[in-house]
């Protein structure tokens, strides 16, 4: 007993002397902070991250993971170790839950774990990775380590979180589907009481609605001569003109003019194939191949990367339904056909019942109007939409459990 006790001793003077150390080391470099500037600023704020902040959320991944093992979190009354961290580490939820998820994928991710120890790597970098191996497995991220960490050197967060995502639609597009679906099932957007002259709109969209919005935004977007307003500012005043000129121009014609929303595919993609990247929006984000899919029907404008007889298509925007088809489209379905659903004619795309990826005619007997919301459900969710005696029947989706978490 007396032997247990000395150790305990000894490591807890270990712990008071790091800590001493750890605490003079970030009042000597506050101090120099204050003092320096320049290029010598500049550089000191990058060794700030690689040798300072980055090393330190390593070795805080470990203990967390270590501590999770314990379970000693409960000794204090928290239901769980997140829980703990939010209330002991004055975290938020979600970076509680990020680096629980941090510390249980480092210890599977050898190469990852030292890249972080050692600075060479960045917090938001690892968030990633570990967030790829928990959508797919950390033994598939292992056989990629090494392209991935290489990536990760050379690009930041943003362009980062494209390499992931492509990555996950190559190992497991089913899987990155799901995850796209779960992301759009978190889209609001709310519009707030008029306070104070000012009206607060909170919300979120989904990668391809962000794009969507940046894209239509960005005529009303350049600065005037002598501009002196924000770029805030001008987002606001891009949204309200945006607004002001759709709702001057009436009822808009189903076969007219829309906002365009340009992704670039691979034919592998486009066809989904096994393997095949995601889609990539101009703007930034990626989207599954599902989605390049649906957005072949109809209404968008897709630049196909391929060889053979698409090569021609390189770099030119399409629509796949003329206009003269639309109208006649329009006069027969006159809503979306889904059942039980009446949106408008301005809601809606042409869908091909035969998808166009798949050689379906773009004709009018191969052609339904479907709302939005209901065309994603075709291409994204699994519903089928038939035709029979001139009546359309939606079909939902055969009952499919997937298993809640994956091996490692």
């Amino acid at each position: 007993m007396a032997a247990v006790q000395v150790e305990r001793t000894a490591r807890t003077h270990r712990f008071e002397a790091a800590l001493e150390k750890m605490r003079d080391g970030v009042q000597a470099m506050a101090a120099w902070v204050h003092q320096a500037d320049g290029e010598a600023l500049g550089e000191g704020l990058i060794q700030i991250r690689e040798s300072g902040i980055d090393p330190l959320e390593a070795a805080f991944a470990n203990g967390v993971r270590r501590f999770d093992e314990s379970g000693e979190y409960k000794a204090d009354g928290a239901l769980s170790l997140i829980a703990w961290l939010k209330w002991k580490c004055k975290l938020s939820g979600g970076a509680a839950a990020e680096r629980v998820e941090i510390a249980r994928q480092l210890e599977k991710l050898p190469q990852t774990e030292a890249a972080f120890a050692s600075g060479d790597l960045g917090y938001q970098h690892v968030a990633l990775i570990a967030r790829t191996a928990e959508h797919v497995g950390a033994a598939a991220v292992r056989k990629e380590e090494g392209r991935l960490l290489q990536a990760a050197q050379t690009r930041d967060p943003g362009q980062f979180l494209g390499v992931t995502k492509n990555f996950e639609h190559r190992v497991d597009a089913e899987g990155a589907l799901t995850e796209a679906n779960r992301a759009h099932a978190r889209r609001y957007l709310h519009l707030g009481e008029p306070q104070d002259g000012m009206v607060r709109i909170d919300g979120l969209l989904d990668a391809e609605g962000g794009a969507t919005l940046r894209g239509a935004l960005q005529p009303f977007m350049q600065p005037t001569k002598d501009d002196t307003r924000s770029h805030g500012q001008r987002h606001h005043d891009a949204l309200i003109e945006l607004c002001r000129q759709r709702s001057a121009g009436g009822k808009r014609d189903g076969a007219g003019p829309r906002p365009q929303l340009i992704i670039r595919a691979s034919l592998d993609t486009l066809a989904g194939m096994p393997g095949a990247p995601a889609g990539e929006l101009e703007g930034g984000g990626t989207v599954p191949a599902a989605t390049v899919q649906r957005y072949a029907c109809d209404t968008a404008l897709i630049r196909i990367t391929g060889r053979g007889e698409l090569e021609h298509e390189l770099s030119h925007a399409t629509r796949t339904i003329p206009p003269s088809t639309r109208r006649a489209l329009e006069a027969r379905d006159q809503h979306c056909v889904f059942d039980g659903c009446d949106r408008r004619l301005s809601w809606c795309d042409g869908h091909h019942l035969v998808w166009w990826i798949k050689g379906g005619p773009t004709t009018l007997s191969n052609l339904a109007l479907l709302c939005r919301l209901h065309h994603r459900m075709v291409h994204e969710e699994g519903w089928t939409l038939e035709r029979r005696e001139g009546r359309f029947k939606a079909i939902p989706p055969p009952r499919r459990v997937r298993p809640s978490s994956r091996s490692a």
